[in-house]
């Protein structure tokens, strides 16, 4: 059984929301045969894509499209077509689709932002969060050069997870493990978490669902619910929610190691 085949789960499950961001269709980095493998493991009443679905900062620079992230964009549209509201958020790495905001499409919705209402009851903000992202926002320069650096990261991980793969590792972020070890990177997040926390209690939201940060993650801030849908190109994750309005974080790492377990188990001793 491949690393892929683990992303999804055994058998279809029925879902009321996924939220995924952070996928950067167009790079080399991008982890759509994950990403195809998860999405076809579930029936969703709404699908959210919350930013940076498309890079429209790497396109600029030459044109990489495979055949698997044409495979995404065919997965969403099939779930589209069988009924699921899929709700494209806009990000700053598509900021190129902000001027057909508001665009509709079937059930597909081009947006800036939106306001979720869980089965439980919680209104939350659904937004990208560049906005809330002071670097990206004021000094449009320095996250270019961010976005250099960290794309030389991400090769190196890339590399790394080949290597671990062949020796039958499971995946690795690299990027994601320094990011969390670099004291000016967990200020940051810690930052954009209270910026955005502090626009939901402004307009009387209970919480916020976000990416941008590359950093997925379910808890309190500032009295509100904050939840980060991470990424599909370091840590491979999105969040889940179930019939009773329950909100699951979905890592691709833990599942691998799950079904991994449940495999050898099921195997004759």
């Amino acid at each position: 059984m491949t690393s892929a085949e683990l992303a999804k789960p055994s058998r279809k499950q029925r879902v009321r929301t996924l939220w995924i961001s952070d996928v950067h269709l167009g790079t080399r980095d991008c982890q759509a045969e994950h990403l195809s493998q998860f999405l076809k493991g579930y029936h969703a009443d709404k699908v959210y894509l919350v930013g940076d679905i498309i890079d429209g900062w790497k396109l600029r620079g030459g044109m990489y499209w495979p055949q698997a992230h044409t495979n995404v964009i065919r997965r969403l549209l099939t779930m589209s077509k069988r009924g699921t509201e899929v709700i494209y958020v806009t990000g700053n790495h598509d900021e190129f689709l902000r001027r057909y905001s508001k665009l509709i499409l079937g059930n597909i919705q081009l947006v800036d932002e939106a306001v979720h209402v869980t089965a439980d009851g919680r209104h939350l903000l659904v937004i990208h969060g560049d906005q809330f992202d002071v670097i990206t926002r004021y000094h449009r320069w320095l996250a270019f050069l961010g976005d250099s650096a960290y794309e030389f990261t991400l090769t190196l991980n890339r590399w790394l997870n080949h290597w671990r793969a062949r020796y039958g590792y499971g995946y690795w972020s690299l990027s994601a493990y320094l990011k969390h070890k670099v004291k000016t990177a967990v200020s940051f997040i810690s930052d954009f978490e209270e910026a955005i926390a502090h626009e939901c209690v402004k307009r009387e939201l209970h919480g916020v669902v976000c990416g941008h940060i590359h950093h997925a993650e379910i808890r309190k801030v500032g009295g509100v619910d904050y939840l980060n849908c991470g990424d599909w190109v370091e840590s491979c994750t999105a969040l889940i929610e179930h019939w009773d309005g329950t909100i699951e974080l979905y890592r691709l790492a833990d599942a691998q190691e799950a079904q991994l377990k449940a495999v050898k188990m099921a195997e004759p001793a």
